[in-house]
């Protein structure tokens, strides 16, 4: 079979034949459909170094179905269709005893493409869950990348009085306006600060959730903390900015920083939930796919998205 390597070498991204993995008893073999490219933990944690990236952590966003199940398991049969959190590959083990989720059964009316936003859409639940958001809230959201998409769809479910996006990629901006949000800022056009002071009366937001991974994130974290109101929530998310964030006290003080997910909700239930929001259309997967590619081209997927994001949003690799 082939799977997706990063050896050593900057961006670079190769596809490697091995065995078909075996399974263990309470294990299930999986042949994959379809696979989602994570922008941010992808390019910025693997794509971008130089040294060997292991192969078990290249993704871990697929879809697939069942080949073969280990003697043991009965909740699972040849044939089912379930998402995995597991590396490009043409086929991967699913962990049946995992507890966080990480094999899921996937309902024929989810299809393949939209099921690799599963585990994307699980932790965004749970993010959204830790924020602390009320009803009525005004929030903003820095980043509409996949999960800064993602966490604006959810939060409409939430009640709130406006979502107010920012982006420098007037692509996400157009996707984020279309898939709900209220206002969407272009920080590469005027200032992100200014523009929320301007929308919220100059009171801030309530709650401020920064989704912007990578070298950009640096600013974004300082912005967030300006643009806050007081007993207002700054929410962390992005992760791998590649230099330490600026935290000031005399602008934190008074307000309230959380980071990543703060849940007690195993993330097995929370994936459920994720689903149904799926299943529901609350979260519009199709609707964020730009790109797709045949797994055979996956340095040029990789390659895409670091020299051209301005171009895409979710990209796919497909396996069949």
């Amino acid at each position: 079979m082939l799977r997706v390597i990063k050896p050593e070498g900057f961006g670079n991204i190769q596809l490697e034949d091995t065995p078909i993995p075996t399974i263990t008893r309470r294990q299930v073999l999986v042949r994959t459909e379809a696979t989602l490219i994570s922008r941010g933990s992808e390019l910025f944690r693997r794509y971008i170094r130089q040294d060997t990236v292991s192969p078990s952590i290249m993704g871990y966003s697929l879809t697939g179905t069942i080949e073969q199940i280990g003697e043991d398991v009965a909740d699972y049969h040849v044939g089912q269709r379930v998402m995995v959190a597991a590396p490009h590959a043409q086929y991967v083990v699913g962990d049946v005893d995992s507890t966080r989720g990480h094999l899921v059964p996937l309902p024929d009316d989810v299809s393949f493409e939209a099921g690799t936003f599963l585990l994307l859409s699980t932790e965004a639940t749970a993010w959204a869950a830790s924020s602390g958001v009320q009803k009525g809230d005004t929030i903003v959201i820095l980043g509409q990348g996949v999960v800064g998409s993602l966490m604006m769809q959810i939060l409409r479910g939430y009640a709130p009085a406006q979502i107010i996006t920012v982006d420098t990629l007037p692509l996400r901006l157009r996707f984020s306006k279309d898939l709900g949000a209220d206002v969407v800022v272009n920080a590469a056009e005027e200032n992100p600060v200014d523009a929320v002071l301007r929308h919220t009366n100059g009171n801030g937001a309530d709650l401020v959730i920064d989704c912007v991974g990578g070298y950009a994130g640096v600013k974004s974290f300082e912005q967030a903390q300006d643009m806050v109101r007081p007993k207002g929530t700054v929410q962390l998310i992005a992760l791998y900015q590649q230099a330490p964030l600026p935290l000031h006290s005399s602008k934190i003080m008074n307000k309230r920083l959380v980071a990543g997910i703060l849940t007690d909700e195993p993330l097995s239930e929370t994936a459920q939930r994720a689903l149904e929001k799926i299943r529901c259309g609350e979260i519009q997967p199709h609707r964020m796919i730009t790109h797709r590619f045949p797994y055979t081209q996956a340095r040029e997927a990789f390659d895409f998205l670091w020299n051209t994001p301005e171009r895409a949003l979710a990209v796919l690799l497909i396996w069949k």
